[in-house]
């Protein structure tokens, strides 16, 4: 009976024991993250260039700056931490864009004096979405962690450009067949990947790593053809015309390590 109370409270002791090992700092603070913690990911190349040309007689050496990750251009990219060794992935990007500029000109309608000016207006725009999901797993207790996982990427993008011209087109064509462009429109672009990854991760400071890892992806992309409006002058009149299927339509697929995939990135974990 006593050799059983014994063992019962060595194994309390040592569950304990080890439930407490947790890599903490001189400071007490947690190295390694935790459940519920979050992460952000940055390019670290910037901040490695700055470092190597300070010992290398760079007298151009210019301050790092945060940037997005070359596999990840423009999109955030973080974790959420369900427990210590695994993560929820997501990368996240909702562009839209537009510019636009007014230019004054002369105005050629009849009546108009050489001093009349009527306004020519350019507008752009343009739309970039991506979107990733995915899970991570990780292996290690000390400071260099192994992590493994798969996710999925899809990117929508598109672009617009419009003119609107303050004189009417019969007023300025020279002659039968000259035209001019009302609008253009990209191609709707299409991109999926699903890849796994396999990378490791060292933190160099409490909830601060540095990472890296190669991933096997399986990818599609394709880009439809554009459409053109334009208004064109017949010698008496004109008239717009829209034109389907312009530029080239290009259809992409593929199964490869994705080298573009192995960047060193900054991970700040809160």
């Amino acid at each position: 009976m006593k050799k059983s109370v014994f063992l019962a409270a060595a194994f309390c002791i040592a569950g304990a024991t080890f439930a407490q090992d947790v890599l903490t700092s001189k400071k007490g603070m947690p190295i390694l993250p935790e459940a519920g913690d979050y992460s952000i990911g940055i390019d670290a190349t910037p901040f490695l260039d700055y470092a190597g040309n300070m010992f290398n007689g760079n007298t151009n050496n210019t301050a790092p700056g945060f940037a997005y990750g070359v596999d990840r251009p423009f999109a955030v990219y973080g974790k959420y931490f369900i427990d210590a060794n695994s993560a929820y992935r997501a990368t996240f990007r909702l562009g839209f864009g537009s510019n636009s500029n007014k230019n004054m000109v002369q105005d050629f309608s009849s009546g108009a004096g050489a001093d009349d000016m009527v306004e020519d207006k350019f507008a752009a725009s343009a739309m970039n979405i991506t979107l990733g999901l995915g899970k991570e797993w990780r292996r290690g207790s000390g400071r260099l962690q192994g992590i493994y996982g798969g996710e999925g990427i899809i990117n929508l993008n598109s672009g617009k450009t419009t003119n609107e011209y303050g004189n009417d087109f019969d007023d300025v064509a020279t002659g039968p067949g000259d035209s001019r462009v009302l609008e253009t429109k990209n191609g709707l672009g299409f991109g999926l990947s699903v890849r796994g990854f396999v990378g490791v991760e060292y933190f160099i400071a409490p909830k601060m790593s540095l990472g890296a890892e190669y991933g096997y992806a399986l990818g599609f992309n394709t880009q439809g053809y554009g459409e053109s409006t334009v208004e064109v002058f017949d010698g008496t009149s004109s008239e717009e015309i829209t034109a389907e299927d312009q530029g080239t339509k290009t259809t992409g697929f593929g199964l490869d390590t994705d080298a573009s995939g192995f960047n060193i990135k900054f991970n700040f974990h809160f």
